[in-house]
């Protein structure tokens, strides 16, 4: 019940699917990742080293790198309370470490701290890390098990013929299991794409220019020290900024979570309909109600609650993607409030995968409508028909089998049959053609073994 006081849904109604994402986009987190960065970069100065830092051995970096390692909730409310007289939170995080060092016995070294950078250099390094962290530790797993779902239904239903609807109309069949295998493939082009994109870091000082860096200490090449201080924490460093990082990188993960959210959409919204022809039924659970007033009905609820959950994190994405790689002049601080809804779009895509998957699991297929409707619609054969009298260079196929099966009655096979017997052309085509119905008319069917 912990969640009947929050305001978003994200992590309230949903805190069971969310929870996970707390640790990477939570406030607490993000001081725990903030701490994480200036801990690691003091660490990377001792390995330059500089002058100042030549006496910082092996078991004194062990200690102070324990000072993040042991970061508590504790601690984060610690930070909170600096921040209330600093009115600044990445200062407040300077202070909390610098306090460390004081308790640590490494006071005389900790004007090192926090040493030539700019608060965006820790956010800018800090909030790609997490999010690196929070998908690849918690969504992608889930998108893999929702991926992994649709290519076992896929690789279940490859050989179920199952009439095609273009427009909303009957119209040339296909499988069941090519259609779901769509939808695998599709999640599986953006993951690899994902895979493929850089997490964007920025760290070059107060206007991107390493002035004081350079200025302090000229002898030290601070653009390969940056270049492989941000390379070890497994982030890129974008090298040409201004106080921020220009996000366009971060804008390219945005896009591309957003078309995941998308695919998803337009999953949940071919399942629901399948459910609601009928191709689908859903598998009761006990003690759950479909409607308040109904008790008949089986809600589709699980592909509704993801389809709209997608279409918060669209819009969600779709402004961080659009806003974030623009500021005035060098900086200004609306990147900051923006980027605090990182979470809030990807805890939203994470509740759209959980459900969707949910869904797909209490679906069974109706193979007996499946096969009522390819037996009631058998005028979708005359595709087929004109394409292969086309061969047989007969007059006019198009026309004739237009004429044949948009007449105002149901088309059936022995009608199909009758009018192919009227064909002009050799028996043993004749025969071929009979042979074609909607049950067999299904083109090359994929090779779920090379695509699972």
């Amino acid at each position: 019940m912990e969640g009947l006081q929050n305001i978003s849904p994200a992590d309230g109604r949903y805190q069971k699917i969310t929870t996970p994402l707390r640790a990477y986009f939570s406030e607490e987190a993000l001081i725990r990742y903030r701490i994480f960065v200036e801990i690691e970069y003091f660490i990377a100065l001792c390995r330059i080293p500089l002058p100042q830092l030549k006496a910082v051995g092996d078991q004194d970096i062990a200690l102070i790198r324990h000072i993040a390692e042991s970061f508590s909730a504790k601690d984060a409310v610690l930070v909170k309370e600096i921040e209330q007289t600093t009115n600044h939170d990445i200062k407040a995080v300077e202070y909390f470490i610098k306090e460390r060092f004081e308790k640590a016995g490494f006071g005389r070294y900790k004007e090192f701290v926090h040493f030539g950078l700019t608060s965006q250099d820790i956010n800018n390094t800090a909030l790609p890390l997490s999010l690196m962290h929070g998908l690849q530790k918690v969504v992608l797993p889930a998108l893999s098990d929702l991926k992994n779902k649709l290519g076992e239904l896929a690789g279940k239903w490859i050989q179920q013929p199952m009439l095609a609807h273009t427009h909303g109309q009957p119209a040339s069949p296909t499988t069941l299991g090519k259609e779901v295998l769509v939808f695998f493939d599709r999640l599986q082009n953006q993951l690899n794409d994902l895979n493929d994109l850089p997490y964007p870091a920025k760290f070059g000082g107060a206007t991107g220019n390493f002035n004081a860096h350079h200025i302090a200490c000229p002898e030290v090449d601070w653009i390969c020290f940056a270049d492989d201080f941000v390379a070890g924490l497994g982030l890129k460093r974008s090298k040409v900024t201004t106080q921020i990082d220009h996000y366009d990188r971060l804008a390219a993960i945005f896009d591309n979570l957003k078309r995941i959210c998308s695919i998803i959409i337009d999953l949940d919204r071919d399942f629901w309909t399948y459910i609601s022809m009928n191709y689908f039924t859903q598998k009761i659970k006990s003690g759950e109600v479909g409607s308040s007033a109904m008790p008949h009905k089986v809600n589709p609820i699980d592909f509704e609650n993801a389809e709209g959950n997608a279409g918060i994190a669209i819009a969600l994405f779709e402004h961080l993607a659009t806003k974030l790689p623009v500021s005035r002049m060098q900086r200004d601080l609306t990147d900051s409030t923006v980027s605090r809804s990182i979470g809030m779009a990807v805890a939203h895509l994470l509740i759209a995968i959980k459900s969707t998957n949910r869904g797909l699991t209490k679906i069974a297929i109706n193979q007996k409508k499946i096969e009522h409707d390819l037996e009631d619609n058998y005028a979708v054969v005359a595709e087929a028909i004109q394409t292969v009298l086309r061969t047989l260079n007969y007059p006019n196929p198009y026309e004739t089998l237009k004429e044949l099966t948009r007449k105002n009655k149901k088309i059936t096979k022995k009608e199909v049959d009758s009018f192919i017997e009227g064909l002009d052309i050799a028996h043993s085509e004749k025969l071929k053609l009979k042979n074609i119905t909607p049950f067999n008319y299904t083109g090359i069917i994929p090779d779920t073994d090379a695509k699972l």
